[in-house]
């Protein structure tokens, strides 16, 4: 997988990167497993705008990803290697021995016609779902539960994985990507490898136009507006605005919102890194 990078022949695609989608092995996704999506806007249930800078963008269907993995029975084959519009990682349509078709996020590397599992006694490599207490230590994971049985939480987006550092007693020490060391219950089921589309941090949008098919509209700073629109606006001239903050005056730029009384706060070993 690599990106792509255009001569400047318009403004557009001076400085734009996008992925080269040479993993892509086919265009058309699998219908039985899309759902519609209803976009709201940013708006509430009466019609009044709660999340600003939301809107238009491109029609989506959501694709329905196994994230439980809990088809232990039967082995399955990889059919295709798609796109999905809705995360940036790719996806991978897994067809089981029983006939039965289900998306899984796909792990890097993974091929077509590969054949992977899930459940306990499976072999530890790129694709297979087992749980944490099965996996050798050291091995870079991804998809991983924060409960049994509540499916892939943590390490599912483009290039991510976690590493299992190391066991005691009933839980795994994981290193997560935003550099937090947590523990999890071995009883958790995580898939091993790292997550597809390593090059998606690379890419650039070029211009503002690919912003708005992602559906995301013009964002204005708090330092430009009125001191009635924001806590940081006003003042003469070009004003820095003072202490960094939210729209509601809630500190940022370091200011710790985490709730000192969070019960999983004991399963944190390590804070993430700034």
């Amino acid at each position: 997988m690599a990106v792509r990078k255009f001569k400047p022949v318009t403004p557009g695609q001076r400085n734009k990167v996008i992925s080269a989608f040479d993993d892509i092995t086919c265009k058309t996704p699998y219908k039985p497993l899309l759902e519609p999506i209803k976009k709201s806007g940013g708006r509430n249930n009466q019609g009044k705008m709660t999340m600003r800078y939301i809107g238009g963008g491109h029609k989506r269907m959501y694709r329905v990803i196994d994230f439980h993995r809990t088809k232990d029975e039967c082995k399955a084959t990889v059919m295709t290697i798609e796109y999905d519009p809705n995360r940036s990682a790719r996806i991978a349509l897994v067809q089981y021995e029983d006939g039965v078709k289900k998306y899984i996020i796909a792990p890097n590397g993974l091929k077509v016609g590969q054949v992977i599992a899930s459940g306990a006694g499976v072999a530890p490599e790129v694709g297979n779902a087992l749980p944490l207490s099965e996996i050798p230590l050291g091995t870079l994971v991804h998809n991983i539960e924060l409960r049994p049985g509540q499916g892939a939480a943590m390490a599912r987006s483009a290039g991510t994985y976690a590493q299992l550092a190391a066991r005691e007693g009933n839980h795994a020490i994981l290193r997560l990507p935003s550099g937090e060391t947590r523990m999890v219950l071995v009883s958790c089921r995580a898939t091993v490898g790292t997550v597809s589309n390593p090059d998606h941090n690379l890419e650039s949008h070029g211009k503002a136009g690919r912003r708005r098919w992602l559906g995301r509209r013009p964002r204005n700073r708090g330092v430009v507006m009125n001191p009635v629109d924001h806590p940081m606006g006003g003042g003469e001239g070009r004003a820095s605005g003072g202490h960094p903050r939210s729209r509601k005056g809630l500190p940022a730029k370091g200011y710790k919102t985490r709730n000192p009384k969070a019960t999983s706060n004991k399963f944190i070993i390590e804070r993430r890194k700034k």
